[in-house]
């Protein structure tokens, strides 16, 4: 069989992946984009970020109606039709999906369904997919059909996009009752009771979720405090908001063991704060404790690619690997492990490969966002990260009563705006900029975008304090905050 050739070839059609491979055909290339699935788009499209935020949007109305009460709006929710639900889930989904798969046959990109690997040759060789029994060729119907038992594709550069998977935890692996998120996602009702092993996005996320379509909803943190990684100021109102809405919370557990079996729900015993030795049951037991590398594949050792001892991608600031003309970019490779990231990549990479002379991805830009209720949305360092760097000078963190905004009191949610400034301690001459914002607030993930592109085009705070924000809005929180750090306040002392 003849070796088919491409300029780029793409193992993995996830938001990394097919970024990549829709700027390359832009740029004139002929490219190759290899997805195990029958689907493209990755987890995030079909198993994560979409799905969960259709249903988050869906459970937000449950919210909604409960507090028209409080405002004069008295109405009561009957049930949950869960067929609809996941019927909306499911197309919103396949809207996506249809749209992204349209784009892509548009322009020129070639796809198959197919086990991709990197030989020692240098070339990349494809198998059929588990339960397939041939390498599936996409039309430009979009539609599968079957082809040749294997290719054999002979390409400039390839780009190794393949993704994360949930990680397990030592003591339970998933079993039974134990699920990931993506079991979470396809359960056929919401739990009546659900523990929750986790302090980061998923796990906050679903805690939220289900505790609005009425889960009795337990949290189990390993350490005292959700996002415990994040801005500390942040991370305990969310703490105590996630509380007031009725979300039980375990702080420093340690979980020992997990009883579990076929319909038999799961008891997990832990170590509490004290070291005493507690249980606690629930109908299903969601761990959500972060995500490993899909870069187990004997392939990567086979083909020489370097791995750090996480199983990550070593690469350099462009995504090139020791291989040359190898590339890796997105969940495999070290930083946030977020589509936006992945999507930049993406850009990066095929800039790279078409002789452009893109700026690398920097890491700090990049924000972080949880859906739950109140949202919570971070770029730049923090307090402590700021004042820990050699590099910043006068390191200041400005707050402001955030109830003194009319939308929020509207909102009857509390939440915070943080915003950390500095200058650049090796000059003396050095002006005051934005180093990081930190919100909680119904809207925050989109409010963090303006908070985006003041840390990364490098706006001064003098200029940043400067934005006209519309009245009455969220945005004017974050206004009205850097004004006060500008040392010039409007609406607070």
């Amino acid at each position: 069989m003849a070796t088919e050739q491409y300029d780029a070839a793409i193992i993995g059609a996830g938001p990394g992946g097919y970024a990549a491979a829709l700027r390359l055909a832009e740029l004139g290339k002929s490219v190759l984009l290899v997805e195990r699935d029958s689907v493209v788009g990755g987890t995030c499209l079909n198993r994560g970020c979409i799905p969960s935020k259709a249903l988050i949007t869906a459970t937000r109305t449950l919210d909604t109606i409960r507090r028209g009460e409080e405002v004069g709006i008295v109405s009561a929710v009957q049930e949950i039709d869960f067929g609809k639900l996941t019927d909306f889930r499911d197309n919103t989904v396949a809207t996506m999906r249809d749209g992204l798969l349209g784009l892509l046959t548009y322009r020129g990109v070639h796809m198959v369904q197919g086990e991709a690997s990197i030989g020692e040759d240098g070339l990349l060789h494809i198998a059929p997919s588990q339960d397939q029994n041939t390498v599936r060729t996409r039309g430009d119907d979009g539609e599968l059909a079957d082809g040749e038992q294997s290719m054999t594709v002979q390409a400039g550069d390839i780009i190794i996009a393949t993704g994360s998977r949930p990680r397990p935890l030592p003591a339970a692996p998933f079993s039974h009752a134990i699920i990931d998120s993506t079991a979470a996602l396809n359960l056929t009702s919401f739990p009546h009771s659900a523990i929750i092993v986790g302090s980061g996005a998923t796990a906050l996320e679903f805690a939220s979720m289900w505790n609005s379509a009425g889960t009795d909803v337990t949290l189990i943190l390993r350490n005292d405090i959700v996002l415990s990684h994040s801005d500390k100021r942040a991370a305990k109102i969310l703490f105590r908001e996630l509380k007031r809405q009725g979300i039980t919370i375990i702080p420093k557990a340690t979980i020992t063991s997990v009883d579990t079996g076929v319909n038999l729900g799961a008891t997990v015993h832990y170590t509490d704060a004290a070291g005493d030795a507690q249980q606690v049951f629930a109908e299903w037991m969601l761990v959500a404790v972060g995500r490993m590398p899909n870069t187990d594949e004997p392939w990567f050792a086979q083909a020489g690619i370097d791995l750090d001892d996480a199983g990550m991608v070593k690469t350099d600031a462009y995504g090139r690997t020791n291989r040359e003309h190898v590339w890796a970019l997105g969940d495999i490779t070290v930083g946030h492990q977020l589509a936006h990231r992945a999507y930049q990549q993406g850009y990066v990479v095929a800039e790279s490969i078409a002789g452009l002379n893109p700026k690398p991805v920097d890491e700090r830009t990049i924000p972080s966002v949880v859906f739950s209720n109140p949202e919570f949305a971070s770029v730049g360092y923090t307090l402590r990260e700021a004042k820990e760097n050699d590099q910043f000078t006068n390191v200041q963190e400005t707050l402001i009563p955030v109830m003194s905004n009319a939308r929020m009191l509207m909102s009857g949610a509390a939440g915070s705006v943080s915003v950390v400034s500095g200058a650049d301690a090796n000059d003396p001459n050095a002006i005051t900029h934005v180093l990081g914002v930190h919100i909680v607030a119904p809207d925050a993930s989109d409010l963090i975008a303006e908070a985006q592109q003041i840390i990364g085009n490098d706006v001064p705070l003098s200029d940043a304090a400067r934005n006209i924000h519309p009245h009455p809005t969220f945005s004017e929180m974050l206004g009205e905050t850097l004004l006060k750090a500008d040392g010039r306040p409007l609406h607070n002392r």
